[in-house]
């Protein structure tokens, strides 16, 4: 049998086409990879996204509220600032000085005595009587609520003559905030401070008057705030109004829910803003976040392109666009809070420990140098040689933070950069401007922490009872902060003055004083002033 005959031009044709064919697949292949590949960097980069945004959020629910924690190098507190005994530690300092021991006498008194049994009070063997010699004395403080069910008797008189006149006199009826109200003054003053300074839902306000022998529904102490809200509201304008006036304010929002459905609205989400100035705290409830809101209480407008001639203002903030668009707006100043700029560095750091750790230290360290050399300059004489080497320290800090914000941004453009770092490298250099300004208003605050702070009791309240039933609800919470936090930043007591307040309106027939009426319940008239607690009294404020 004959060897089959090989056409190798047919076979070595066909084995081409085989490596033609595999050829293809591997470049097939390759392309799948290259886009597999990318597509596993391209989900990497949303989990290392997501894994920071997870840490970052469980940090706002979950961490510390305060920023005054954490090592050494992170703070930035004063110089020699750390506690002794470990950072975070509550209650008196060891070898700080003390306020003394608190003196009570003011209170309503109450003597009562404690005698000596009748037996004890004589000799046991002859039966003679000691002799008094005075007594041991000691205090304590009770605590007693009181609800007095007050019944006003109108005399009535008759003429017992025949003149002309009327029949009858009656005397007048009492004077009352709300006509025809159930409360009086006092009541109310203190229920608007129990709802919104105390931050307690109206059923737990019925819940302890319950407790103390009053019977009352929920939409009873309701309808009293809603008659008590267009009393206030010119008040709290009046304070607003003085606001206006000023050249520096700090600035800040948060949300606040309003569970009345409002025509041309969606949601029930509104927006609580605070505006801080060295007279008034003013917060405005709004169903907007845009900038139209603050340039109204700032007296800002917007279709200008400058101040009126003479005026310049200073807005301490975060980087918010709406602060972003009044920063346009030639006389006014942008003063971003560096505290809000370290948060950044915080963040990136917490969400990348390994890779960012010792950045974020090194960044926080920096703008603790800052705060120290605030501090420092503060602390100093103007024209003396302290001030002078603070004033050196100050310019260096900006100085230092500036070339390596620069040498970083190159860095980032390069790729040589953590991703997350050099997100927060360009929010600095983004905002960097109206950081720097700080450099030229050592005199003001470096961040925004007083309007922060000032948000804290309407948070409490949002926290309690989340939010208000309806809009006048909302517009009177914002109007009675703003009259007990102005209050409070002037040592009044709040609800001393919102009580002598409505007392006032009942005095004018239940109507809201007007033009010199308002003087003694605004804190920067002279009437005002009087209102302030003595020196003794004043607590010094523990700060944030």
């Amino acid at each position: 049998m004959s060897a089959p005959v090989i056409d190798e031009d047919v076979e070595a044709g066909y084995w081409r086409a085989r490596a033609g064919r595999a050829e293809a697949l591997v470049a097939e292949l390759r392309a799948d990879n290259a886009g597999l590949t990318a597509r596993v960097a391209e989900l990497a980069g949303q989990v290392a996204a997501l894994q920071e945004s997870v840490t970052t959020l469980s940090g706002l629910l979950f961490g510390s509220s305060s920023e005054k924690g954490g090592s050494p190098s992170s703070r930035t507190g004063r110089e020699g600032g750390d506690r002794p005994g470990g950072a975070g530690k509550r209650g008196q300092r060891p070898g700080g000085p003390g306020h003394g021991r608190r003196d009570y006498s003011h209170l309503e008194t109450e003597e009562r005595v404690i005698d000596v049994d009748a037996g004890q009070r004589c000799c046991a063997e002859c039966g003679k009587a000691f002799e008094f010699i005075g007594t041991e004395d000691s205090e304590q403080i009770d605590w007693r609520v009181t609800i007095t069910r007050i019944v006003w008797r109108r005399r009535r008189y008759r003429r017992a003559c025949a003149h002309p006149g009327p029949a009858t006199a009656c005397a007048p009826p009492a004077a009352k905030p709300v006509p025809k109200g159930l409360f009086t003054a006092g009541f109310l003053a203190r229920l608007a401070y129990e709802k919104h300074v105390l931050g307690r839902p109206v059923h737990r306000i019925v819940q302890a008057l319950a407790a103390d022998g009053l019977d009352v529904a929920a939409g009873t102490l309701c309808g009293a705030l809603k008659q008590v809200a267009p009393l206030i509201a010119p008040w709290a304008e009046a304070i607003a109004a003085h606001g206006r006036t000023a050249g520096h304010v700090h600035a800040d929002e948060t949300s606040w829910q309003v569970f009345e459905d409002i025509a041309g609205k969606d949601g029930h989400r509104w927006w609580l803003w605070v505006f801080v100035t060295d007279a008034t705290t003013v917060f405005v409830m709004d169903t907007s976040r845009s900038a139209d809101v603050a340039a109204a209480q700032l007296g800002i407008d917007r279709e200008q392109t400058a101040l009126e001639a003479g005026r310049r203002l200073v807005i301490s903030s975060d980087f918010h666009k709406a602060y972003q668009s009044l920063a346009c707006i030639d006389g006014v100043d942008p003063l971003w809070c560096w505290a809000h700029i370290r948060r950044y560095f915080l963040r990136a750091g917490a969400a990348h420990p390994e890779a960012l750790g010792d950045w974020r230290d090194a960044w926080t360290e920096r703008i603790a140098v800052l705060y120290r050399a605030h501090h420092a300059l503060a602390a100093t004489t103007p024209g003396t040689d302290a001030h002078q080497d603070a004033a050196g320290r100050w310019q260096r800090a900006f100085t230092d933070i500036d070339a390596h914000r620069i040498l970083q941004a190159s860095d980032a453009a390069k790729g040589l950069l953590h991703p997350a770092a050099a997100k927060v490298i360009a929010t600095l250099c983004n905002e960097w401007d109206g950081l720097a300004r700080h450099q030229d208003l050592p005199q003001l605050p470096l961040d925004n922490n007083r309007a922060e702070r000032a948000l804290r009791t309407p948070v409490i309240g949002r926290k309690n009872f989340y939010g208000s039933g309806a809009e006048w609800a909302a517009r009177l919470a914002a109007d009675i902060w703003t009259v007990t936090a102005t209050a409070a930043r002037h040592d009044i007591e709040p609800l001393g003055l919102l009580t002598g307040y409505l007392q006032a309106c009942a005095g004018h027939g239940g109507a809201a004083p007007a033009g010199a009426g308002l003087d003694p319940f605004l804190p920067w008239t002279p009437q005002g002033r009087a209102g302030r607690r003595p020196a003794s009294d004043q607590r010094q404020d523990p700060g944030p």
